[in-house]
């Protein structure tokens, strides 16, 4: 019994004798997806599609990503199935990321069920592709089909929760969740906890506490419910086993905060961002603490870093400038500012609080390369030259700087000078990017006669031509 004997089988084209060896082996290696491949190939060669199909879902089970069974299902359902066949058609579409087209043969397959089972099975994958795509009207009319029926899941009710939620409808949120325990889910814990969270985004506190039996959702109800020294004998309470969760921390750091122990809530506020590094809490905690102790530079930072978190460029751009506005001297900040308008492609504005970084910081290397290649997008060769120079002191042996030296010198038609930076450059080895390419530029200018630009100095040729003019005046 090897894989050897079965594939002789298929040879000699001994198609049962093969599948009853493949059969045998499968019973040792029920997971084994080249053996279901193998097993379920000849089951379609001796016309057994009802095993076949049982194999190709099997494979699909274990790689969810294999299009050839689908395929291979779609066949075997085309002319007796047309439900099922939309319906791997349409898995199909999703696992190519076709989602428009998965739409569609989901909606084909709802036209071919015969059961309120396959309708609703078909509806939940549709509300989740809606919502996949941005079309959450569609999806919620999906799940309120489903929740209409005595037969609907709890996951409908909750994804029709959190939808409401997208939309701006928090009081539907709770209407939803309300409704699903009148109809039949009353025990359900996951219902129970979703809905004590939308309670206290709905402004009902003192229903999350009545609801939940999560202990920090206890905790936040009791806070956000004006019953501060309730929350915190609670969390007082519940120390050795939460001091390790960052909800527990930024509970905390709410009550000292409603308090006024401002001290105290930032010490909670970095306890939190241990264990939730990059949260946008993290920020928004500090802001508000700090608006509260009147430190308004600090404020501020800690407002723009939230909203590029949130990534609400436009609106981190207007709190660190109002921070600059108090404080213009911080080479952090500056250089902030100034990446955060290259990343919002205002390069004009950009170079300036380079040029304010770089009298600052007159060795940050990111500073001068983005000045000078700004002056390079404006066609000002000379200021490029001044800023490239200054990096070049700095790191000597930067061959994107020493090339670029080269070529700026040579537009500025200073021979000498292009020729130094290209001879260092190609200098360096001859694996450099455009090796060839600035050899060829080197006999080049070699061969060129001294001009008019070198015997003036440092004049370009439009200093000389307006001596010229002039003089004739």
């Amino acid at each position: 019994m090897t894989l050897e004997t079965a594939e002789q089988f298929e040879e000699q084209e001994q198609y049962d004798k093969a599948y009853e060896e493949y059969q045998k082996l499968l019973a040792k290696r029920p997971n084994d997806v080249d053996l279901l491949q193998r097993i379920a190939s000849t089951a379609m060669i001796l016309n057994k599609k009802e095993e076949a199909k049982d194999y190709f879902t099997r494979i699909i089970e274990i790689e969810p990503q294999n299009t050839m069974c689908y395929e291979q299902l779609m066949d075997i359902y085309n002319d007796t199935n047309r439900y099922k066949y939309y319906i791997y058609r349409a898995d199909l579409h999703v696992v190519q990321g076709q989602i428009s087209h998965a739409i569609n043969d989901f909606n084909k397959a709802l036209s071919k069920a015969e059961t309120e089972e396959e309708m609703l099975s078909v509806r939940f994958a549709l509300g989740g592709l809606y919502e996949q795509a941005e079309k959450y009207n569609q999806a919620i009319d999906e799940y309120l089909r489903i929740t209409d029926s005595e037969k609907a899941n709890k996951e409908s009710y909750m994804k029709l929760a959190m939808l409401y939620e997208k939309t701006d409808m928090v009081e539907s949120s709770v209407s939803i969740l309300e409704q699903a325990l009148k109809n039949g889910f009353e025990e359900d814990k996951d219902i129970k906890e979703l809905l004590a969270n939308y309670y206290i985004k709905n402004n009902t506190p003192e229903l999350a506490a009545e609801m939940t039996s999560d202990n920090l959702t206890k905790a936040r109800s009791y806070l956000d419910n004006g019953q501060d020294d309730k929350a915190f004998e609670l969390l007082e309470s519940i120390k050795s086993d939460y001091k390790k969760n960052p909800q527990y921390h930024s509970l905390l750091a709410q009550y000292y905060y409603q308090k006024s122990e401002f001290d105290k809530a930032l010490e909670e506020v970095d306890e939190f961002e241990k264990f939730a590094k990059n949260s946008p809490l993290i920020y928004q905690m500090r802001a508000m603490i700090f608006d509260e102790k009147q430190q308004d530079y600090e404020a501020h930072i800690n407002w723009a870093k939230y909203n590029i978190l949130r990534n609400n460029n436009d609106v981190a751009l207007n709190e660190y400038l109002q921070a600059y506005s108090l404080k213009d001297d911080d080479a952090e900040l500056v250089y902030t500012i100034a990446n955060l308008l290259d990343t919002l492609n205002d390069r004009t504005r950009a170079n300036e609080f380079y040029e304010n970084l770089v009298k600052l910081e007159p060795n940050n290397k990111k500073a001068l390369e983005r000045l000078a290649d700004f002056r390079e997008s404006i066609g000002d060769y000379k200021q490029a030259v001044v800023y490239l120079e200054q990096y070049h002191k700095i790191d000597s042996k930067n061959a994107n700087t020493i090339k670029k030296l080269g070529k700026f010198y040579e537009k500025l038609r200073k021979k000498d000078k292009a020729l130094e930076y290209y001879k260092m450059y190609v200098g360096i080895s001859n694996a450099v990017e455009d090796y060839d390419e600035i050899t060829k530029k080197i006999s080049k200018l070699e061969s060129q006669p001294k001009s008019y630009s070198e015997s003036d100095g440092e004049e370009g040729l439009i200093d000389i031509i307006m001596k010229w003019f002039n003089r004739r005046k």
